[in-house]
């Protein structure tokens, strides 16, 4: 999974586990709207800690935003073609 680039430089860090708050903060939504997303499949499930406590892996958050902005940059694209 990682990749070493140079000696003591690594090109894929691992990710890190992120909670709700920082989750809401970064993609602009509300909890309510996050968790009925991710019952419509439309947003990554997090991840058990133990008890009543979960987090989101990083990774999974940065490619959910990533296919949001591509989605739009491609409906953009469509829309200025007709």
């Amino acid at each position: 999974m990682l990749e070493q680039v140079e000696e003591g430089v690594v090109a894929n860090p691992p990710s890190r586990l992120i909670r709700l708050k920082e989750v809401m903060h970064r993609v602009g939504l509300g909890r309510s709207t996050i968790y009925r997303w991710m019952d419509e499949g439309k947003f990554p499930k997090p991840h058990s800690l133990g008890g009543y406590a979960v987090a989101w892996l990083e990774a999974d958050v940065d490619e959910w935003i990533e296919k949001q902005v591509t989605h739009r940059e491609e409906s953009l694209i469509k829309s200025d073609a007709c």
